[in-house]
């Protein structure tokens, strides 16, 4: 079988060229509009989540892992750092590191994100309402701020945050210790639902079941609404309160009825453990 003779191409007219050139160049200019809009517009790649109630010391581990850092750079980091603080803080940050969402750019250091998060909550906190509420309760923002970390590590649910601020509130004013677990927890750097009467007997200024008043700092990093709460406690007389299971606190003013509480959270738990 012979083979087919070849057919010549067909070219292109000038005015096809001319067309086809055309094109060309738009498409290599929507191109390299399109990278430039997104270099300079896109949403970061990378984010650090910095969870309500978290203490510096977990905001130190994410930087360094987000950063690809040794562990403990960044907690160097922000003892070195000028961070915009309140001077009842005496440089340190907890409290300040404010729980959002935080863009991670390729040049972003240690000490640019702390300051970012240290200006963030300075913007939250320095709201009038923040300080409105603050001069109501006769506290500074700064204690104000150490109320709404305790809130945050203590309530059950947001719906509770203001009955906590209230008991918390409610003791201050009594001049009766706050008592407080979280506190003890933070001493200990631990997070734990038990505690023992050993526990109380901690020597450490977080200790409020041995010292009266507010610790010395913040024991975590509140949110907004634990701030809101810190500034509006739910109107009450309660002075003590407990949460019994998941979604069930109680709240109240008679010391007996919280022993009961006590009993029966303690007992809950006693039947946990035994059906594990």
């Amino acid at each position: 079988m012979s083979e087919s003779p070849t057919r010549p191409r067909s070219r292109p007219t000038r005015r096809k060229q001319l067309i086809l050139a055309l094109l060309a160049l738009l498409l290599a200019v929507a191109g390299a509009v399109l990278v430039l809009v997104l270099r300079e517009t896109g949403a970061p790649v990378r984010t650090l989540v910095v969870p309500e109630g978290w203490r510096a010391s977990q905001v130190y581990a994410a930087v360094d892992k987000r950063l690809d850092l040794p562990p403990g750079t960044t907690k160097g980091v922000a003892a070195t750092t000028h961070l915009k603080l309140p001077p009842e803080a005496k440089g340190n940050p907890e409290g300040y590191l404010f729980p959002a969402t935080y863009p991670v750019k390729d040049d972003a250091t240690p000490g640019g994100l702390l300051q970012y998060m240290v200006e963030t909550a300075n913007d939250r906190f320095g709201r009038d309402r923040i300080a409105a509420g603050a001069q109501r309760a006769r506290l500074t923002v700064y204690q104000t701020v150490v109320i709404a970390g305790i809130v945050q590590a203590e309530a059950d649910s947001p719906a509770d945050m203001g009955k906590v601020s209230r008991v918390i509130h409610n003791r201050l004013a009594r001049g009766m210790p706050l008592q407080m677990d979280s506190t003890l927890n933070y001493a200990l750097h631990r997070s734990t639902l038990t505690t023992t009467t050993a526990d109380t007997k901690t020597d450490s200024p977080y200790n409020t079941y041995e010292h009266k008043g507010l610790p010395p700092t913040p024991i975590g990093n509140p949110g907004q609404q634990a701030v809101d709460a810190a500034i509006n406690p739910a109107p009450g007389n309660w002075l003590y309160f407990v949460t019994v299971g998941p979604g069930d606190t109680r709240f109240t003013d008679s010391y007996a009825q919280h022993e009961l509480n006590v009993s029966e959270f303690n007992e809950r738990r006693r039947n946990a453990a035994t059906t594990t």
